[in-house]
């Protein structure tokens, strides 16, 4: 593994791990609603097909920074980076690379089937989008 391996998969660690694996990324689906709130979120912000594209068994298509921002909202992304001590400038394009995958992971059937997942299997999913590592970042399901 080579040294932006590593510090891509700590910093995931961080954002989506903290202290205790999955609680950032619990906070995150709460905060939404759960992945069907996030999904609406999506849809809002006018990005559903790609939110869909992660849903489904199809490839990933990519988000940006910026779009993520205008999905989830800058005042979650600010939060988010407050309680990591990251900034949100640095926050922004690991999210864009990773949640896609998380989703995925999330809704392996190609349907959103648990709304809330719970803690056991959000860290199953974490642990093997960071076990993945950057080699998944662009190839939708492994």
């Amino acid at each position: 593994m080579g040294l932006f391996d590593s510090l891509a998969k700590q910093a995931l660690g961080g954002i989506f791990g903290g202290n205790k694996q999955g609680d950032m990324l619990t906070g995150l689906l709460n905060q939404a609603g759960g992945l069907g709130g996030l999904m609406q979120q999506f849809q809002q912000a006018g990005l559903g097909d790609i939110f869909a594209s992660w849903v489904s068994k199809d490839e990933n298509q990519p988000v940006q920074p910026a779009q993520l921002e205008a999905a989830l909202g800058s005042d979650a992304i600010k939060d988010l980076a407050g309680k990591l001590g990251f900034d949100a400038k640095m926050v922004l394009p690991l999210l864009s690379q990773f949640l896609p995958q998380i989703i995925d992971r999330l809704t392996p059937n190609g349907s959103i089937e648990d709304t809330h997942p719970s803690a056991d299997k959000l860290q199953d999913v974490l642990t093997g989008v960071m076990k993945n590592g950057l080699g998944g970042l662009f190839g939708g399901r492994s």
